[in-house]
């Protein structure tokens, strides 16, 4: 009974998630915490110097936890995430995105283990840092598949995503190709036998 029950709340909340509204609230939510971030951490901050170190290391350390997510999280059996991120290779026009508050929870409880170990104006740059990170992610992502592009640079950006709905084992991130070079799970088509 509680294994049902607790299937029809993941059930109502992959639903709620797939929602326009579920969406924007999320873009919404998380734009107001990484001005709060920012703003705090630019009034708590050191020298100009940290600063931009701390804002470059949030950058820095969100596309690793974008390639985390996507790699081992949303490609697993857990259901809250893998649901949601299943419907989206089904229906990658969809709004398709986490529960509205999840993703500032998450941001909120790394800003907490960051501020235990730097100093507070530090951890509040890095983390408005990768709050920015997280919203110029989901921005690009939504971007990459309701806009057909012509420069031929955003046309190679937006086609090295594409190319994962074909071959999901391989261009986890979406803001950056770092990770997928340096972990190997960039994609490299292979040359036409013949």
């Amino acid at each position: 009974m509680k294994r049902n029950l607790l299937r029809t709340g993941v059930d109502a909340i992959v639903r709620m998630s797939s929602t326009r509204a579920n969406y924007w609230a999320e873009v919404a939510l998380d734009v107001t915490l990484c001005l709060v971030l920012l703003v705090e951490g630019w009034m708590h901050r050191t020298s100009p110097l940290t600063s931009l170190l701390a804002l470059a290391l949030g950058l820095l350390a969100f596309s690793f936890i974008e390639y985390f997510f996507h790699r081992w999280m949303f490609h697993t059996r857990i259901p809250l995430f893998e649901q949601g991120h299943r419907m989206h290779h089904a229906q990658p026009l969809g709004y398709d995105s986490l529960p509205f508050f999840l993703p500032s929870a998450v941001l909120l409880c790394l800003t907490g283990l960051l501020v235990l170990v730097m100093p507070l104006g530090v951890a509040l740059l890095m983390a408005g840092a990768m709050t920015f990170g997280y919203i110029a992610y989901g921005l690009s992502h939504f971007t990459i598949h309701h806009v057909r592009f012509r420069q031929p640079l955003l046309r190679r950006w937006a086609a090295s995503h594409h190319v994962h709905h074909y071959h999901p084992d391989s261009n986890f991130g979406v803001t950056t190709p770092l990770w997928d070079v340096l972990l190997g799970t960039r994609y490299v088509r292979q040359p036409r036998k013949g």
